[in-house]
């Protein structure tokens, strides 16, 4: 990438509503501000829908399925196929948007979001014609087999942290599979979704297949989720949003699936190959300010190595650079909303209240260039396994420190929580690795490395972490419904009906 990002030009940002294949604005007239995280600045005023524009998305969604559902699958796959390309081809506007609306550093989303969205949308545009079926064995004289068919209409619900790479993974598999979506981003982050539905106008999906209205969630999304037109509702976000979307979904009976909230525990053994945990647990904490629901926020340290493990991430931690997003030498950014902001920093009064201790960190950086922005130091706690800090989803570059003695409390302490997405371990030991990784309570465990995805890869969690999953032949599960059907080929008369 270029060392410098150049951001006088104005960007020209689409702001409206997009639905039926056209940019509209809202009925009611809303209107809703975008700001800069990295000074508060407005970036921009988006269009807020709301009830009447949910109805009207979800309309055309419905109009669009029959034709859009019944399209060859290999013909869906070669134009999701044409929007990964678009969105490749547009990576210098792109991640330089999503830079700017999020505060997720430019150096990251040049580097691995836009890829992560392009493979997504790749991998499922090659599995549209693979989506197959299966022959059951059944008693003579009957064929029976099982068709794999799309649900319908699909509303996604997209979370602030990644906005860009979650549409992917909402949008890819269920187009692929023969759905119509209607999404809605978060009102604080829509303008890379805004932006992908205008690469997909632009090479050629059918109107009404893509619906992308931002709004508040409960308004949007809450009227999406009790919709009686959508027949699925695909949620990533937190734990108790989670809850009143299933309680919404009840009106229809509609399917749900949620990823929701984690509290990793990132577990370091005696035998760990100890510079590389250091590296990867702060890659697992403080990549995109810590607001990642996969992020390893529990660090369980094995007592022998505790104190030399520490030294070194505490210094690491120290080292990492602050500033402007756009500065490709930046390696945190600011966190996505001043209210987030204000919550993660509330949470090193908790620790200390309980008796934790603040290893570094706890605050905001102190200095002029950041002042205006929401930015949170990087923030390690040495805290008990009952304590709030190590129980409650920060979402922030906030990490919890315990020591433990062996396998047996160190399991317990990683599985005393409510969530289950995903944990990690590190060990040079195979036999400890397959052993742990199997009794650690999660979606995804990682071991000698932290938060790696593919398209190819089920993401999702268990308990409180929600259920269904993203990405993966799963996901395309998740967006179709298995029908049986049963062929008499002999045309047999039941026995008790024969005279």
């Amino acid at each position: 990438m270029p060392t410098t990002v150049d951001v006088t030009p104005t960007l020209d940002i689409e702001t409206r509503l997009f639905i039926n294949n056209q940019f509209v604005n809202a009925v009611d007239g809303h209107t809703c501000k975008v700001l800069n995280p990295h000074d508060g600045s407005l970036l921009c005023e988006i269009q807020e829908a709301g009830t009447k524009d949910v109805d009207a998305a979800v309309a055309a969604a419905r109009n669009a399925f029959p034709a859009w559902s019944k399209m060859p699958a290999n013909e869906r796959g070669k134009l999701i196929y044409k929007l990964a390309d678009a969105i490749e081809a547009d990576r210098e506007y792109i991640c330089k948007l999503e830079s700017l609306d999020t505060g997720h550093p430019i150096r990251d989303t040049y580097n691995l979001d836009i890829f992560r969205t392009v493979a997504t949308f790749r991998y499922m545009a090659g599995i549209a014609d693979k989506i197959d079926g299966r022959v059951v064995q059944v008693d003579p004289g009957f064929h029976n087999f099982v068709l794999r068919q799309p649900v319908g209409v699909v509303g996604s619900i997209v979370p602030w942290n990644f906005p860009m790479m979650f549409v992917s993974w909402k949008l890819a598999p269920a187009l692929a599979a023969g759905n119509c979506c209607v999404m809605k981003p978060a009102e604080l982050t829509p303008l890379t979704a805004l932006r992908i539905a205008k690469l997909a106008q632009n090479v050629g999906f059918p109107p009404g297949v893509i619906n992308v209205i931002p709004g508040r969630g409960s308004v949007a999304g809450q009227h999406l989720a009790e919709h009686m037109g959508v027949d699925k509702i695909a949620f990533t976000g937190s734990t108790p949003v989670g809850r009143k979307i299933v309680q919404a979904s009840s009106t229809n009976l509609k399917r749900v699936q949620l990823e929701l909230g984690g509290k990793g525990a990132n577990i370091v053994f005696d035998d760990a190959p100890l510079d590389a945990a250091v590296g990867g647990s702060a890659f697992a904490i403080f990549h995109n300010q810590g607001q990642a629901c996969i992020a390893g926020s529990r660090l369980l340290l094995h007592e022998k190595i505790a104190d030399e493990f520490l030294e070194k991430f505490i210094k690491l931690a120290k080292s990492i650079k602050q500033g402007n997003p756009l500065d490709p030498a930046t390696e945190m950014g600011p966190l996505t909303s001043a209210g987030h902001r204000d919550k993660v920093l509330s949470y090193s009064k908790v620790a200390t209240d309980e008796g934790g201790k603040i290893l570094t960190g706890g605050k905001a950086p102190n200095r002029e260039d950041l002042a205006q922005g929401y930015y949170v130091e990087p923030t390690i706690v040495e805290a008990k396994p009952n304590d709030r800090v190590c129980q409650e989803e920060v979402f922030g570059p906030f990490v919890t420190v315990t020591r433990f003695k062996d396998e047996a409390e160190v399991l317990k302490i990683a599985n005393g929580v409510i969530y289950g997405l995903g944990g990690g371990l590190w060990t040079n030991s195979l036999q400890r690795a397959h052993r742990v990784a199997a009794e650690i309570r999660s979606g995804m465990v990682w071991v000698n490395c932290y938060k790696r995805v593919s398209p190819g890869s089920p993401f999702g969690g268990v308990g409180e972490s929600g259920y269904g999953r993203d990405m993966g032949v799963e996901s395309i599960h998740d967006y179709t419904d298995a029908k049986s059907i049963w062929i008499n080929y002999d045309a047999q008369i039941p026995p008790f009906y024969k005279r």
